[in-house]
């Protein structure tokens, strides 16, 4: 596999990119991470190397500190599994991109579709503040992604996609981001970085930053978000690669809300982050 071998190319941090793909489960919408720190390095792969393997597997551990929910000023520890399969160009299975199939795809870009699964809030048990509002119940979520990476001398990717919560909030979200490789990688630590700007539809921002009249009351007034663009942001994500299989990864983002969800007396902090940590095991 390309991240168990030397690589033939002329950047040194290409042996191990996509490790950095395998990231927790709780990484998916409302997203605290950046969506492109989900697929990170996988349309770099295809511009360095000569050929892809057939098979790529990564299984592993990971924790992350995260908002109790979108918008919340209280933050948790949560654990899970860090899971990422790969099929050629064609086809993945991965916790944080989900599962998906690259219908359209070039040397330095790929367009496809996936399968996701938005976990949901319940407000019993996020805060005190949503007592009284109905839960957005866990559903898959369906995504239409893009990407397309610059050149080999000005490794820039930028990605673009759009989500449909197929039940639960019911709502369009989507995200326009961009990132590249940061200098000082080495042959076994490597990084990246980029901005994320997302936006969403005015049934989705309802969902998660909307008051009806019902659930009004002092403190909570009722309100009623537009679509429009929801919030901006900036990631970095990290590979370190320990042993010739095993490697650890990081992600960090920061996560500024903006317009109707920064207003929504819902929001109890308009600046969010998260950071994690996985231990993986390369097949």
């Amino acid at each position: 596999m390309m991240r168990a071998r030397r690589s033939r190319c002329a950047a040194p941090w290409l042996p191990a990119l996509l490790a950095l793909t395998a990231v927790p489960a709780w990484a998916q919408t409302p997203a605290p991470l950046a969506e492109w720190q989900f697929s990170v390095g996988v349309p770099l792969e295809k511009l360095f190397e000569e050929t892809i393997p057939e098979w790529e597997v990564r299984l592993g551990a990971a924790a992350m500190l995260r908002p109790r929910y979108d918008g919340s000023s209280d933050y948790i520890v949560i654990g899970g599994p860090s899971i990422d399969i790969r099929y050629r160009d064609i086809a993945f299975a991965s916790i944080g991109e989900g599962l998906g199939v690259n219908v359209l795809r070039g040397k330095n870009w790929r367009a496809g579709i996936a399968l996701s699964y938005n976990l949901g809030r319940r407000a019993k048990e996020s805060s005190p503040l949503l007592d009284g509002m109905e839960n957005i119940n866990p559903a898959p979520e369906a995504k239409l992604f893009a990407e397309y990476a610059v050149s080999r001398e000005f490794p820039l990717v930028m990605r673009v996609d759009a989500r449909r919560s197929l039940g639960g909030s019911d709502g369009w979200i989507g995200d326009i981001g961009a990132y590249m490789p940061l200098p000082g990688s080495s042959e076994k630590f490597y990084w990246f970085a980029g901005p994320t700007l997302t936006l969403a539809d005015s049934r989705y921002m309802n969902a998660w930053y909307g008051v009806s009249a019902s659930q009004a009351r002092p403190g909570r007034p009722q309100f009623s978000p537009g679509g429009g663009m929801r919030s901006y942001g900036f990631g970095i994500s990290a590979v370190w690669f320990f042993d010739k299989h095993w490697f650890a990864t990081a992600d960090a983002s920061v996560v500024q809300l903006v317009g109707d969800a920064k207003r929504s007396p819902l929001t109890q902090s308009s600046t969010g982050g998260a950071f994690d940590l996985s231990v993986n095991y390369q097949f």
